[in-house]
């Protein structure tokens, strides 16, 4: 079927067919979450240890093995930015090209990809080997992370949107406690000599999981509302339904090359980016470094593993907690900027609390909750805003790529001669996240002046009613924002 028969075919569906009860909408959108839900939200718990295990085999003997000792702590924070540098030129061509594929086909050739680059860095021998490695994985994780939202979106209102996001990256922070536990098990392995080699072990455990999950998604996650086989008859017109609420989706595997050029000119996502930016930087200091900073605590290097757990877990429930809330106000600014004032104020606790452990280790559970709230409510709150398909196919890789950047920042802000107390590190990344605090709280401003602007000339739209986005995206006269 062409791509104009889609359209056809979509707009007759749409034209007669009967609204649906609240209870059929209820068990579609059950039916969505147990089919989508579960293998998204893994992929990205094993793509995010796959990208953040380099933390945990800090400890468990990588430098000392490959990198000749690393007594500065250079060698690691290349190693640690490669992936980076891969993940942010690939994030915008590789999501405007996953639209051109089917979802399942896209995502899963992602998972297995960045599978084997995860796997095959237990057989590096040298910083040329682990670097190629990272690199590799830095492609494939940017043809998926930008995708899911895109592809949620294509299912999802965005009454719904944010909270299934929040679940979806909830699974970042779940990785960080998996992570954690998966290292102090690992470490109690003792694999090689004087158990040196622990760290191969880790990424064997981590890396081919994901490849057995990618052959797994392949067959089972659902494809576009239009074409997939998970729904029959009445369901499939309940979800092109749902679709074109708000917004009037793409049809087919098509891009709209208007809208890549509007999304690269958007002052508002170049605005988000910095926001990104800020929280990303703190992310990968995180991810990167927080064994070693709880170790500076005092603590063995188990215990130190160990103790990453539980601000990863508590980050979790805060960020659903916030996405739920979110969605029921549809209103996400405010809650960004709390989550970033958040974090600042736990990095400034680090830096102006050197002795009290206790005041250390709360610092840390406030960074974690911070860090991924702004980040999961972000990325659902642009996945609405940008309008149309192609806009967000842009858009949320663009952002995101910019706001990558700030991870290449916090892999290399926490060199080892600044230890223990990193304050070059901290106070940076403090500056950061309270500067995406005032970015946050600008675009909520600029949100509701323009849905003020467009009630006054245009009127108040009805929430449920089809916007045609296909020509001006979220520049529709009465498409209306999530302030």
């Amino acid at each position: 079927m062409s791509d104009e028969d889609k359209a056809a075919y979509r707009d007759d569906k749409l034209e007669h067919t009967p609204p649906a009860t609240a209870e059929e909408e209820k068990r579609l959108v059950r039916k969505l979450d147990r089919a989508i839900l579960p293998i998204t939200c893994l992929l990205y718990l094993l793509a995010y240890l796959d990208r953040s295990n380099l933390g945990n085999a800090r400890l468990q003997g990588l430098p000392q093995e490959i990198l000749g000792g690393d007594p500065t702590g250079l060698l690691y924070e290349w190693v640690f930015s490669a992936f980076y540098f891969s993940y942010i030129l690939f994030q915008v061509p590789a999501t405007v090209l996953s639209k051109l594929f089917h979802p399942s086909y896209w995502i899963a050739t992602m998972a297995i990809g960045w599978g084997i680059c995860s796997t095959l860095q237990a057989s590096a021998f040298n910083l040329a080997g682990i670097i190629v490695c990272r690199v590799g994985l830095g492609v494939f994780e940017a043809g998926f992370g930008p995708a899911i939202p895109l592809y949620f979106s294509l299912f999802y209102t965005k009454n719904e949107l944010g909270l299934r996001l929040g679940y979806w990256f909830g699974f970042a922070a779940i990785a960080g406690a998996f992570g954690g536990l998966i290292a102090f098990g690992v470490q109690l392995i003792h694999f090689g000599p004087d158990s040196e080699s622990d760290w191969k072990i880790l990424f064997l455990i981590e890396g081919i999981p994901a490849i057995i999950l990618g052959v797994v998604t392949w067959f089972a996650l659902p494809n576009r509302p239009e074409s997939t086989h998970l729904f029959d008859e009445r369901e499939r017109q309940i979800a092109l339904e749902r679709g074109a609420r708000g917004t009037k989706a793409d049809v087919g595997l098509v891009i709209n090359k208007k809208h890549v050029i509007a999304a690269l000119t958007d002052w508002r996502i170049l605005a988000c980016g910095t926001i990104y930016f800020g929280v990303n930087c703190a992310l990968a200091s995180i991810s990167a470094f927080l064994p070693t900073i709880i170790k500076t605590f005092g603590y063995t290097n188990a215990l130190a593993q160990l103790l990453t757990v539980p601000p990863y877990v508590v980050g979790a429930a805060v960020l659903c907690m916030t996405a739920y809330a979110t969605d029921r106000l549809q209103s996400r600014g405010l809650a960004i900027a709390s989550s970033c004032a958040a974090g600042a104020i736990g990095y400034l606790l680090v830096i102006l609390v050197p002795s009290n452990m206790h005041v250390r280790y709360f610092a840390v559970f406030l960074i974690t909750s911070g860090t991924y709230t702004a980040i999961g409510v972000i990325i659902a709150w642009f996945a609405h805003n940008l309008g149309s398909e192609t806009k967000k196919a842009a858009g949320i890789p663009l952002f995101m790529a910019i706001g990558q950047c700030g991870s290449v920042l916090g892999a290399n802000i926490y060199p080892s001669s600044d230890g223990p107390r990193y304050l070059r590190g901290f106070t940076i990344t403090c500056a950061l996240m309270a500067w995406a605090t005032v970015c946050a709280v600008i675009l909520y401003v600029s949100y509701r002046r323009d849905n003020k602007r467009r009630d006054e000339l245009y009127g108040k739209p009805d929430p449920d009613a089809t916007v045609d986005t296909s020509e001006l995206a979220d520049k529709a006269p009465m498409f209306r924002y999530i302030p």
